[in-house]
């Protein structure tokens, strides 16, 4: 529950002005262009008769241990770009040389790497001879330089910032995008930047505003507090090579580097590069026509719970009515934004047979149905695991005279399923069978009682279909197979189940995160991952003004990570005060906040999040594996995979795909960019991109 601390560089001092790296050398007539994205460089006497260069598609990094070069690593890890580290602090480190960056392959001349990371401007030392090789290396090829943390002086083409920039923490200022970032790397953001302040008692963010100078192209930038502008990041061109550089900290979970890291890999590889990447959210809505328990304030439990002694389960129930299923429609509608409702058929009919034989909240989703996405949630909602014994508490599976786990049936299983597509089928609602998501997440191992999934699972799920289940992301973050099927692992959203207003909420939240000493349960205190509150949230404004904004502020940082996994929630965040929309809809607001028209949110269904998270699990295996050769010469990208693995690809509007026969469009647009996973076409070996012309 802390805020995340940035690093100060290791050769940035705290106050601007005291020394800096030397000049650079006078510019040439050989500086790149930043417009210039597909520009190879050669030198002018060999270029009538030297052959393209191949520019391997692979970054590298150099690593000094600093949350800069962490940060801009994970953001190459998670989009899938291969890239290589050098770890500044290993002794056995290899040692930059011309050999080690290039060398000719087929009587061509190779650049082993597409864009280098470097700690800052002067990783290596100034006057060091792998200094003197990298920028050889990239005067040579045309490599671009990402400066990943440094300060504001000279030798990266800003003034020192006691001439007239700023310095400072940045937490909770706002920059800006400049007309020359929107117009290149970063032209996917709206223009508005905050720099978080999650924590005001912990300086979070620190940064140095310099005034660019000649060769220096700003692309973020603040008030410099004398009417002018000071940069955070932009371009700087010198001596035949390209720099970006950035004069603040930052760490890869804080908001203003995930939404930069984008543009930071797109200038670093000219944007061309292997991976893929998209904004995600999906919120699947659970128990769908079932009611949830409610939790009591009085005695801290919720009933039908082992541990909370006296009242049952149906005590005052929560369930969603009519009316809160036409708010939920008329949300999706105001919203542009589609839920998914994770439905129990056999609650609704049970729930009708207790209230009279009507159930208007039923006919209320069943008229709207082609409004939602419908998942399979079983037909009741049992628990799909071991037979469980609550004699005791925690619970515990049941065993059998030999001792062994007694386990719920394949036949119990597959009908509970079966029986809830059957439902729909009746009512008209359109269910894709490949999908499901048990009650509780049950049949998959639950710890520490259940340590193996329930072995009749992979079976019932093959009976009814089923390649797609839903686990739960706290527990299991990877996927993994389960017979023919994997699961899609959801974040749980922390708007609970067990409540239906915002007092409620307040009051679990307080009972989970505050001390003993302050009338929690202490759980806070004895969870090593957790933080106790400081304090008791007031249960009448803290879900308002607490809870929400970091909720939020967890759900956005998923979607800006690439992360396709769906949230969950239940119907009871939709019933009595609603307390889900406050959450979506700031999650909502914060991203169309940041991003431009072009770079919409994707809502991808279950079976779309799971393929492509066995996507990337096999595109990463084919990198780990080396496996994959990739490199562009000239305007022609060509990639080599294992037969079957699909490749990841990210390339210039414009780009087309060479088939045995003349060429087609490549990929789809998202963020100024085309990209998509794709394979060579029949009878090909290897995809074959043609680039157009810089």
């Amino acid at each position: 529950m802390h805020a995340q601390r940035s690093r100060t560089p290791a050769a940035a001092p705290r106050k601007a002005g005291n020394g800096g790296a030397p000049r650079r050398a006078a510019r040439t007539a050989g500086v790149l262009a930043a417009a210039a994205l597909l520009a190879t460089v050669v030198p002018s006497a060999q270029a009538a008769t030297a052959p393209a260069p191949r520019i391997d598609l692979t970054v590298l990094v150099v690593d000094d241990g600093g949350s800069a070069v962490e940060a801009i690593t994970a953001e190459l890890k998670g989009s899938g770009v291969p890239y290589r580290t050098v770890d500044l602090n290993d002794p056995g480190r290899p040692v930059l040389t011309p050999a080690f960056l290039s060398d000719t392959v087929g009587g061509r001349p190779r650049a082993r790497y597409q864009g280098v990371v470097l700690p800052h401007e002067a990783a290596f030392g100034p006057d060091s001879a792998e200094h003197t090789a990298l920028q050889a290396y990239e005067r040579t090829f045309g490599i671009p330089q990402v400066d990943a943390y440094t300060w504001a002086h000279p030798g990266v083409g800003l003034d020192y910032t006691s001439d007239g920039g700023w310095s400072g923490v940045l937490d909770g200022a706002t920059a800006g995008v400049t007309p020359a970032g929107r117009a290149g790397p970063f032209g996917y953001l709206a223009g508005a930047l905050a720099f978080e302040d999650n924590d005001p008692a912990i300086a979070e963010s620190y940064g140095y505003a310099g005034r660019p100078r000649p060769g220096y192209t700003s692309y973020l930038d603040l008030p410099d507090g004398a009417g002018g502008r000071a940069s955070l990041i932009g371009e700087y061109t010198a001596d035949g090579r390209r720099e970006l550089v950035v004069t603040f900290a930052y760490n890869q979970y804080q908001r203003q580097f995930r939404a930069l890291a984008r543009g930071i890999v797109e200038w670093l590889t000219q944007g061309i590069h292997l991976g893929r990447s998209r904004n995600y959210l999906s919120v699947h809505v659970d128990d769908v026509l079932a009611p949830d328990a409610r939790w009591d304030t009085v005695r801290d439990c919720t009933p039908g719970d082992l541990d909370c002694v006296g009242g049952g389960e149906t005590e005052n129930p929560i369930r969603m009515t009519a009316d809160d299923a036409a708010r939920a429609a008329a949300w999706q509608r105001e919203s542009g934004f589609t839920l998914d409702m994770v439905y129990n058929g056999g609650q609704g009919e049970q729930w009708k047979a207790e209230h009279g034989g009507t159930d208007p909240l039923a006919a209320r989703l069943i008229a709207d149905r082609a409004r939602y996405r419908w998942v399979n949630h079983t037909y009741t909602h049992p628990y799909l695991g071991c037979v469980q014994d609550d004699t005791t508490v925690p619970w515990q599976c049941a065993k059998d005279a030999s001792g062994a786990t007694r386990w719920v049936g394949r036949a119990e299983l597959s009908a509970q399923i079966r029986d809830n597509l059957t439902w729909a089928a009746s009512k008209g609602v359109s269910v894709d069978r490949s999908e499901l998501v048990t009650g509780e997440h049950s049949g998959l191992r639950t710890l520490p009682q259940q340590p193996a999934d329930n072995p009749h699972l992979a079976g019932a799920l093959a009976d009814n279909g089923v390649k797609w289940t839903g686990s739960d992301n706290s527990r299991e973050p990877a996927q993994r197979a389960v017979g023919a099927a994997k699961t899609v692992p959801r974040h749980p959203m922390n708007v609970y189940y067990n409540v239906g207003t915002a007092a409620e909420m307040a009051d679990e939240y307080n009972w989970i995160y505050t001390s003993r000493a302050d009338g929690g349960s202490g759980a806070c205190e004895s969870n090593p991952a957790s933080t106790c509150l400081p304090a008791p949230l007031d249960t009448a404004t803290g879900y308002a003004s607490y809870i929400v904004p970091r909720e939020a502020r967890t759900a956005l940082s998923h979607v800006l990570g690439n992360d396709p996994r769906p949230h969950y929630v239940h119907q009871s965040n939709l019933a009595e005060e609603r307390l889900l929309y406050p959450v979506l809809d700031k999650v909502l607001a914060d991203y169309r906040a940041l991003f431009a028209a072009d770079t919409p949110l994707e809502n991808p269904r279950q079976k779309e999040a799971g393929a492509e998270l066995e996507r990337r699990a096999a595109w990463d295996a084919a990198l780990a594996a080396g496996k994959v050769t990739a490199y562009r010469i000239g305007t022609a990208v060509t990639v080599q995979a294992p037969a079957g693995v699909q490749i990841p690809l990210t390339a210039p509007d414009g780009t087309r795909k060479r088939l045995l026969l003349g060429t087609t469009a490549f990929g789809t647009a998202y963020a100024g960019a085309r990209s998509a996973w794709t394979a060579p076409e029949l009878l090909q070996t290897a995809v074959t991109l043609q680039l157009p012309t810089a």
